[in-house]
């Protein structure tokens, strides 16, 4: 089942993060990102936050799941949508062990598709 765009309006708004706070669509799921990194995805209506030593230390009882079949377990942070301070700080320290993201490419000369 996809996760629907209401539910990351919602975590949007429970994190309060604001513009720092970005989604992108991917296969009917969502990638959340905090200054550009991705620190957790929404999968059928259920917010995976990405494993890290932020998620052992400030989260270690939260249930573990695959937010995706073949995919490793994550922690499932859905009882933290109820704890703004926690999911916020949890999010923050887990996108500052993240690596910064990895430059864009400028398109190569000559690889634009003709009109028509």
């Amino acid at each position: 089942m996809a996760t629907e765009r209401s539910f990351i309006d919602y975590v949007a708004e429970v994190v309060g993060l604001g513009a720092r706070l970005t989604h992108r669509k991917m296969f009917g799921e969502y990638a959340l990102y905090v200054d550009d990194k991705v620190v957790a995805f929404a999968c059928d209506g259920s917010l995976f936050v990405k494993p890290s030593d932020a998620a052992a230390r400030l989260a270690p009882d939260l249930p573990q799941g695959p937010p995706y079949p073949g995919a490793k377990d994550y922690p499932v942070a859905d009882e933290l949508l109820d704890e703004p301070d926690a999911l916020r700080r949890l999010l923050l320290e887990t996108a500052a062990l993240m690596p910064p993201p990895k430059p864009k490419k400028p398109a190569a000369a000559g690889t634009k598709r003709p009109a028509g």
